[in-house]
């Protein structure tokens, strides 16, 4: 269990909110837990899990309750600037489900509270806390692909469908944080492109380009009109390559010594067997809720602090952009 100092208040009880509440009680007691929802149904789903978790149906209950010292906002996207904003003025350690806002001015405005008030300000790019993407980005930094030069990710499923977001708002934001973190930078180029089909100005697929310094690219496919789930992240470097498919059962990381090095003067494939790639177990959302606890218990930063969420929310604004452009 974590340090009882932590009283966490979760907001929103819906899909993921109630997934952040099954894993909370993993971590805490559940005297320790407030759930606040309007919804009767969801409060009483809350309840068959552990009818000892506290229970409201108002915001103001949380904002008030001056021992609740962190929340989790797990509300629909269009309400984290409203929720986090009240939060964080309240004095609460905030963590807020992606994205962290629609705008980034909004987000910009998160980032100064949290830093006047000296709290917490996480998002959830729960991917940075999988254990196969935390390998990855220690191998990277151990040279085991050499220089990294590109990085392709397909997120493909057939639904669920949003009308109130396009695919590249609602799968994107998954790749573009894990970009982000393996290249340590911000792209000097974004483009992006897509098709509408079966909503008014909604994209049901976008592909999405990102340049980086020293020559580094990246591509993001997404789709929800797709006849199979898939979750392909590739890694390429001049001395091999990783294939992430969490989609798999089994033998989900994959380590390629393949490719090309100049031989005097003239360019050779080398080709050699993959090697499966072993990595810690774990649960990414329980390991990401405690990070944020920790964060807050140990005053350090969070790897996907406000700062990060930005990064990605500006770089999804531009891509948006450029899909209206077409």
């Amino acid at each position: 269990m974590i340090n009882e100092k932590i009283e966490l208040a979760i907001i929103g009880a819906g899909r993921w909110g109630f997934n952040h509440v099954k894993t909370a009680l993993t971590l805490l007691p559940p005297e320790k837990i407030t759930v606040c929802d309007a919804s009767d149904a969801s409060l009483a789903r809350v309840a068959e899990l552990n009818n000892n978790i506290n229970m409201v149906k108002s915001l103001d209950d949380v904002l008030a309750n001056d021992s609740i010292n962190v929340v989790i906002v797990a509300t629909p996207a269009e309400t984290h600037y409203a929720i986090a904003k009240q939060t964080l003025l309240a004095g609460k350690n905030t963590f807020v489900e992606k994205p962290i806002t629609l705008k980034s001015e909004d987000a910009e405005e998160l980032l100064q509270l949290a830093e006047e008030k000296n709290l917490k300000l996480m998002v959830g790019h729960i991917l940075l806390y999988h254990p196969a993407i935390l390998r990855i980005k220690k191998e990277i930094e151990n040279g085991k692909i050499g220089k990294l030069q590109y990085i392709y990710s397909n997120r493909l499923n057939l639904g669920a469908l949003r009308s109130e977001e396009n695919i590249l708002w609602s799968f994107a934001p998954h790749d573009i944080s894990i970009i982000q973190y393996f290249t340590g930078s911000n792209p000097v180029s974004i483009k992006s492109n897509g098709a509408t089909f079966l909503q008014h100005d909604i994209e049901d697929t976008t592909l999405t380009f990102l340049s980086y310094p020293d020559n580094v690219h990246a591509h993001i496919f997404v789709s929800w009109l797709s006849p199979f789930k898939e979750q392909k992240l590739v890694i390429v470097g001049d001395a091999g390559m990783f294939v992430f498919e969490d989609t798999l059962q089994t033998d989900k990381l994959k380590f390629f010594p393949k490719g090309f090095k100049k031989v005097n003067g003239a360019f050779e494939k080398f080709d050699g067997d993959f090697e499966v790639v072993e990595f810690q177990p774990g649960q990414p959302l329980q390991e990401e809720q405690k990070h944020f606890f920790e964060a807050v218990l140990n005053d350090t930063k969070p790897v996907t602090d406000g700062k990060h969420a930005l990064e990605v929310l500006k770089i999804l604004e531009e891509a948006h952009r450029c899909l209206k452009q077409e």
